[in-house]
C-alpha cells in the first residue's frame, strides 16, 4: 500500500510525443484527498466507472508502484471486456500515472476488441489540485510505444474517448453526491 502524503513512486518517463493525446480538466465537489480515494480504491470503482448501463466489477487489486487492478466490464447486452490498470506512481492525494489496457481474464494484455490498431497501452497521468470549488481533476493520456497506425487511431477515436470520460465524470459526480451525504 501507500503512504497518504508521502511520495511512493517508481520513476517513468513519459514517451516521445506524450505532450500529444487527451487532455480533460474537470472540477469535482469534492475535497482532493476524498476524490483521490476513490478514483484509485477498488472498492468504489464499480459505482462510478463508465459508461453508463454497465457494471464494473474488480477482480483484483493490489494498489502500488507495479501494482495493478484487474476488473471486467459488462455490457448491457451480456458482453464482457476485461480491463488492467498497471500503477507507475502513487503520490496521495496529488496525483497518480499509470497505463490502462485491454486484457483477458488472467491480467494478459491483449488487442482491443473494436480494433487491431488501438493502442497497447495508454499512459495517463491524473492530479489533483484544490479548487475553491473542490478538485480539479486534470487528466493526460497517450499511446505508450505506439506506431504510427496505433497513434492515427488513437487520434481519430479521441473524439469518443473524451464523449466515454465525460459520461463516466457524470457517474463519477453522481456517486460523489451519494457519498458525501451519507452521515
Amino acid at each position: 500500500m501507500f503512504k497518504r502524503n508521502k511520495k511512493t513512486a517508481s520513476k517513468s518517463s513519459p514517451t516521445q510525443g506524450a505532450q500529444k493525446g487527451l487532455h480533460m480538466t474537470r472540477i469535482f465537489k469534492a475535497p482532493p484527498e476524498l476524490l483521490f480515494d476513490i478514483f484509485t480504491q477498488g472498492e468504489h470503482m464499480p459505482n462510478w466507472r463508465g459508461p453508463r448501463g454497465c457494471k464494473t466489477s474488480v477482480i483484483s487489486q493490489t494498489l502500488q508502484p507495479g501494482g495493478s487492478i484487474l476488473y471486467t466490464q459488462e455490457t448491457p447486452n451480456g458482453g464482457v471486456m476485461w480491463g488492467k490498470f498497471n500503477y507507475r506512481e502513487i503520490e496521495a492525494p496529488h496525483r497518480f500515472i499509470y497505463t490502462n489496457c485491454f486484457s483477458d481474464a488472467e491480467g494478459n494484455r491483449i488487442r482491443a476488441p473494436f480494433s487491431k490498431d488501438w493502442p497497447l497501452e495508454i499512459l495517463n497521468t491524473i492530479t489533483f489540485e484544490p479548487h475553491e470549488h473542490g478538485t480539479k481533476l486534470i487528466l493526460h493520456g497517450a499511446p505508450e510505444e505506439a506506431n504510427k497506425a496505433e497513434r492515427r487511431v488513437f487520434e481519430a477515436l479521441m473524439d469518443n474517448v473524451r464523449q466515454g470520460m465525460n459520461e463516466t465524470f457524470q457517474l463519477l459526480d453522481e456517486y460523489l453526491e451519494r457519498v458525501q451525504q451519507k452521515p
